[in-house]
């Protein structure tokens, strides 16, 4: 059966001499990395289980000591790669809460029916996230904000908006 993997971070340098690894998260609860017994590396497309051994912050940094390795040389080679989890080790979601993930190639139609595209990327802004929406013709881009977002379907892939003045 093939996993489907969460990615929470990004390994983007090493951190001192003993084998810590810097970690760029992408989760919104950056603590949830104290949860986690073991996470997936990938890198370049291969994937591997490693056992967490430490976790600590520092500004905005998970860093992450994985076992058996125990210098920056051996670490700098986990440089690039993304750190990930299965499925089944993600948190729970909230109410409208929704994996980020499944929200890429959504079809997104507005509230009259009317087919806009599907979500090609999603802007992090720190107030809200930002869907952008693309077919062959145009670019929109939607504020992730209750008045705009009707509906998210992720069984069926899609999505009801309604569009505010302006955003066409």
């Amino acid at each position: 059966m093939d996993n489907k993997y969460f990615v929470i971070g990004k390994i983007v340098n090493t951190q001192g001499i003993k084998g810590d690894m810097r970690v760029v998260p992408t989760t919104d609860d950056i603590h949830r990395f104290e949860l986690l017994e073991f996470v997936y590396i990938d890198k370049n497309g291969i994937i591997n289980k490693y056992e967490v051994d430490n976790i600590r912050y520092h500004k905005q940094f998970v860093l992450l000591k994985i076992k058996g390795i125990d210098d920056m040389t051996a670490a700098e080679k986990f440089k690039n790669s993304e750190v990930k989890i299965t499925e089944d080790m993600a948190l729970p979601l909230e109410e409208n809460e929704y994996y980020i993930g499944d929200l890429y190639s959504m079809n997104v139609i507005t509230d009259e029916e009317e087919y806009l595209g599907t979500i090609e990327d999603i802007i992090f802004t720190g107030a809200n996230d930002v869907y952008v929406v693309r077919n062959n013709e145009n670019e929109i881009l939607i504020p992730a904000i209750k008045q705009c977002i009707l509906n998210v379907d992720i069984e069926n892939k899609k999505m009801t908006v309604k569009l505010l003045e302006g955003l066409r």
